[in-house]
This record gives structure tokens, C-alpha cells and sequence, in this order.
């Protein structure tokens, strides 16, 4: 029996693939390698929700043939040594893009309505905190998307439809295309950050990306202006981020993601009243939990019997020596 070794426990639908696959499931509870090796040692396939894989630990993992990522995000991977050693790395493309888009959009509004904070004055028994006039309406103001893959462009369209301007700055994606939906395109992020009143990152966490958004980028913003962060953790510098928000560079922001999860109750960012932080939740719904999974554990499962999966990060694996035998 083929034995996978799983960081955090899948949501039902995927355990139910795997178990109607006939795999031996060892759950670590942990996704440091550390933790995972002496499961990962004689495991033919690896699937991490929360935690990382490296080039070291694969080499030591003589029968691992898949690793898995319930999502789209393989800046936890060593993808580059797994391509290298034929190991393809399973991805859950669409399946939790949905969730992201309207988490990013409660975000933008409770942000906008100043939800959160009023929340937490009212509990106070703050009642007057209604007449700051903090709150403003999102009609006829401009959303900047940074990245504007499925996940920007769902985005797109629920913002355009409330009546919001859209203009959008990916330098993988045409000019023409963004204006012919009707959006504005931005060649300089810059742009993007001086004209919007609402900033929301789209991209994966790549060396390009990594503190894209620092202290010159956030004094660019509106000090009317949101950020919005449902990416991941490092694409914005969160001590540039405390500042802005302490000096009310910015007006609010939202993170989904932090560079170090799960986040401590003492982290700085929770010393700001003007920043709502979730815990890596927005592509957490039911609905894409359970799709995630599913193709996550479909995709290991057909690896294991020796199928070519498709929905792979890095195809070039399958023309290791290993896979053409």
C-alpha cells in the first residue's frame, strides 16, 4: 500500500479520494520537513496545506514521486529541485479562485465602512464612534488591481458592477485585452498606486515581488486609500505597512496573508486600529476547501498509479528519466 504523507488534515472530500484510492494516510500535523521526514522517508507522495519542502529533504525521500498543494501557491515548494529530481508538484488551479475574489471584496468593504473598528467601539459601549463620518461609499471610486489573473479579474468585474472605475497593472496581460472589458491599463505600478482609492494584490509571491510594496510605495497612496493583501505573506513589507498605517499615510488595510503563519498575538500588526487581519482564510470557504482537496488528492492519487496528471506546476518533470522507463 503507497503511503502519503498529509501536513494537516484535508477537508472530508479529499481524505474521502484518498481513502477510496486505497492509500495509507499519515497526517503530521506539521509542515516543517523536520517534523515530516521520518513519515516522508519511505512515503511515495507528500501533500502540504501549511509548511514547506526542500531540496534536502526530497533527496533523502528515495520513493516520494508527487508532492501536493491544496491551492495555487508553490512559493513553499523547492519546485525547481523537485522538477529536477521528476517529481511533479500537484496544483488546484480555479478551484478556490471564487472565495478569494469575494474575500478580497468583504475586505474592500469593511474597510470602506470602517466595520471593524466601529465593531470594537461599540463593544466599548462607544456609541458615538457614528458620528466620525469615517465610513465613505465605494460608488464612482477606482479600484487598482496589482495582478489581474482569474482571481484579479472576478474582482474586476464585482467592483465594475457596484459602479466602481477598475484600472489594472500585470505585465502579462495584453493592454488590449484589460480595455476591452472596459478597464484601464497601467504600465507603472506607480500609477496604479497614485490613482486609486482601493489597491488590491493579485500575484504570486516570486524574488520580483518579494517587499514590492515598501515605505515609497505607501507614501504614493492616497491617504484616503486601502490596501488589500489576499496574495501572500512578503509581497507587502508589514513593518512599512505599520508605519503607513500608524502615521496614516493610508487610510485602512486587509491582509489574508503574513509572512510568518500562523501570526502571534504580540505581532505589530495587531498594535494598528486600521487593519483587519484574517488568518489565510480566503480561499477557505466550504466550497473550495472541498475543491481543493479533491483535485489536490485526485492529482497525487494518479501520480502514485503512474498516471501523467495534468494539473502540474512544473510539467518539465514528466521528461525525467524516471517517467520514460
Amino acid at each position: 500500500m503507497a503511503k502519503v504523507v498529509i501536513s494537516h488534515r484535508l477537508h472530508d472530500d479529499g481524505m474521502a479520494v484518498l481513502e477510496k484510492a486505497g492509500l495509507d494516510v499519515v497526517i503530521t500535523n506539521s509542515g516543517e520537513p523536520v517534523d515530516m521526514l521520518p513519515e516522508l522517508i519511505d512515503a511515495e507522495g507528500v501533500i502540504i496545506r501549511i509548511g514547506s519542502i526542500d531540496k534536502e529533504t526530497m533527496l533523502k525521500c528515495k520513493k516520494l514521486k508527487v508532492i501536493g498543494r491544496p491551492g495555487v501557491g508553490v512559493d513553499n515548494v523547492d519546485v525547481e529541485a523537485a522538477t529536477e529530481l521528476g517529481i511533479p508538484v500537484v496544483i488546484a488551479p480555479g478551484a478556490n479562485t471564487r472565495s478569494v475574489a469575494e474575500h478580497a471584496m468583504a475586505m474592500m468593504f469593511a474597510c470602506a465602512k470602517d466595520m471593524v473598528h466601529c465593531d470594537k467601539e461599540m463593544r466599548k459601549g462607544n456609541f458615538a464612534v457614528r458620528s466620525a463620518y469615517k465610513a465613505y461609499e465605494l460608488l464612482g471610486k477606482t479600484l487598482g488591481l496589482i495582478g489581474c489573473g482569474h482571481i484579479g479579474g472576478i474582482l474586476a468585474q464585482m467592483a465594475s458592477a457596484i459602479g466602481m472605475n477598475v484600472i489594472i497593472y500585470d505585465p502579462f496581460v495584453k493592454k488590449e485585452a484589460v480595455e476591452k472589458q472596459g478597464y484601464g491599463y497601467k504600465e507603472d505600478i506607480h500609477d496604479i498606486l497614485k490613482e486609486a482609492d482601493v489597491v488590491s494584490i493579485h500575484t504570486p509571491l516570486t524574488p520580483q515581488t518579494k517587499n514590492m510594496i515598501g515605505e515609497a510605495e505607501l507614501k504614493i497612496m492616497k491617504p484616503t486609500g486601502i490596501l488589500i493583501n489576499c496574495a501572500r505573506g512578503g509581497i507587502v513589507n508589514e513593518s512599512a505597512l505599520c508605519k503607513a498605517l500608524h502615521e496614516n499615510w493610508i487610510y485602512s488595510a486587509a491582509t489574508d496573508v503574513i509572512v510568518n503563519e500562523p501570526i502571534s498575538a504580540d505581532d505589530p500588526l495587531f498594535k494598528c486600529d486600521n487593519i483587519i487581519v484574517t488568518p489565510h482564510m480566503a480561499g477557505q470557504t466550504r466550497e473550495a476547501a472541498s475543491g481543493v482537496a479533491t483535485m489536490a488528492a485526485e492529482g497525487v492519487a494518479a501520480i502514485i498509479r503512474g498516471e501523467k496528471w495534468e494539473k502540474v506546476c512544473n510539467p518539465k518533470a514528466y521528461e525525467h528519466p524516471r517517467w520514460n522507463k
